[in-house]
């Protein structure tokens, strides 16, 4: 394939203004309801379960857009199709703030996460361009696109306790949020547009031999990172009510939310050498272990000292999780079988996270309460490291055996 030449100034800054894309799908769009949880169920008298069950339709509505990823990118490029989600994902976002029945809101929550996996997984297919065209900096580039989560964090942890100083005013926060989504949107117009006329200049061709993307070789990266989704994804939705019920002030809250969004944004940086060395699932088993340390923290009445690490742990590691699966495909697999590939991971979070919300709330509503449940979260991510460890590197046929890590 050849490729037009881009200064490496240049490629930082595009990953930069698409990480934006990432601020909404993940920052905004989900994780902004880890601060809007608390009001709206003591408003609205909601279960653990209940509250949980959002963000397992959120999940759903991600699955079915990771699903129909595929059939959308033979009919447009992956700009046209981000730029199309995050319309959505503004749209939907809105209209959250309209409806208080549980059945409507759930609706919503659906459709805003299928708009949110139309951005994350085209947002990742471009990240893994731009690294392409500088492989040595290759995840340093990925992990800079997946860092712009951390973004939505601290923007969403500023903006919700400030619209919430009203009580119960829950719907006109996320009136902003779907604005900060529309801006964030106007912001990348032109870069992602930039980016999918830079690929269609480059010609994609498959040598003879080359790799497929076959779902037997890959079981064990796809059931760690399955695992990955159910784990983490428990965490980010009850530790802020977790923080609450132990009697955290708001502003602790907002100093813990705000570090563990930072932490999210230097993560790029960190792992970046981890990412490119390992080219099996290494990398995903040892950030799949450091997050089980960072879940099971707060399960242990710990002080509020070793609370703030666990949220700075966690928010260093967790999307580097994910980065970690698309510099994976980058790896093992030629360009053009990258958007199977990164769809076929997307999916599996999915299906983890659509289960995890659920039973981490179907836990907490029991004995031992919110506590029992971030523990069962630490175990489930543990299992995942076990299981990601052992997806070892596709053979090459260039260099007839397996890669070597």
């Amino acid at each position: 394939m050849s490729r037009p030449h881009t200064p490496g100034s240049r490629l930082w800054g595009q990953a930069l203004i698409l990480s934006l894309g990432a601020a909404v799908s993940l920052g905004v769009t989900r994780f902004a309801y880890g601060l809007l949880l608390p009001p709206m169920r003591e408003s609205l008298e909601w279960s653990y379960t209940l509250a949980g069950a959002m963000n397992t339709a959120n999940a759903a509505g991600y699955l079915l857009g990771a699903l129909l990823m595929p059939r959308l990118l033979r009919r447009w490029p992956p700009g046209a199709v981000l730029r199309m989600g995050m319309a959505l994902a503004a749209l939907f976002m809105a209209l959250s703030g309209f409806v208080t029945d549980a059945g409507m809101l759930m609706v919503q929550r659906l459709l805003a996460g299928w708009a949110s996996a139309l951005v994350f997984v085209t947002g990742g297919l471009l990240a893994a361009r731009l690294a392409q065209q500088r492989p040595q900096q290759g995840g340093w580039l990925i992990g800079l696109y997946y860092g712009g989560t951390g973004w939505g964090i601290v923007v969403s942890t500023w903006v919700v306790p400030w619209v919430l100083t009203v009580p119960h005013d829950w719907p006109r926060a996320w009136w902003v949020l779907a604005c900060t989504c529309a801006l964030a949107l106007m912001a990348l117009w032109r870069t992602v547009g930039q980016l999918d006329q830079q690929q269609g200049q480059a010609a994609v061709t498959r040598s003879e031999g080359a790799i497929r993307f076959e779902l037997s070789q890959w079981l064990f990266g796809l059931a760690g990172y399955a695992c990955f989704g159910m784990g983490y994804i428990g965490y980010m939705t009850f530790v802020i009510a977790l923080l609450r019920a132990q009697g955290a002030s708001g502003s602790s809250i907002t100093v813990f939310y705000s570090a563990l969004g930072l932490a999210v944004v230097l993560s790029a940086r960190l792992w970046a050498r981890l990412l490119d060395h390992f080219k099996g699932g290494q990398a995903l088993a040892i950030l799949n272990a450091l997050l089980a340390l960072a879940t099971v923290v707060p399960a242990l009445a710990a002080p509020a000292w070793a609370l703030g690490l666990s949220g700075l742990l966690f928010g260093a590691v967790f999307l580097s999780v994910v980065a970690s699966t698309t510099a994976m495909v980058r790896h093992n697999l030629p360009a053009d079988e990258w958007a199977r590939g990164i769809s076929a991971f997307t999916i599996v979070f999915a299906v983890g996270q659509i289960i995890g919300p659920t039973l981490v709330g179907w836990v907490a509503d029991g004995p031992g309460g919110l506590t029992r449940g971030l523990a069962c979260s630490a175990a489930v991510l543990l299992l995942g490291a076990v299981l990601a460890w052992r997806q070892r590197p596709l053979a090459h046929p260039a260099a007839g055996k397996q890669g070597v890590d």
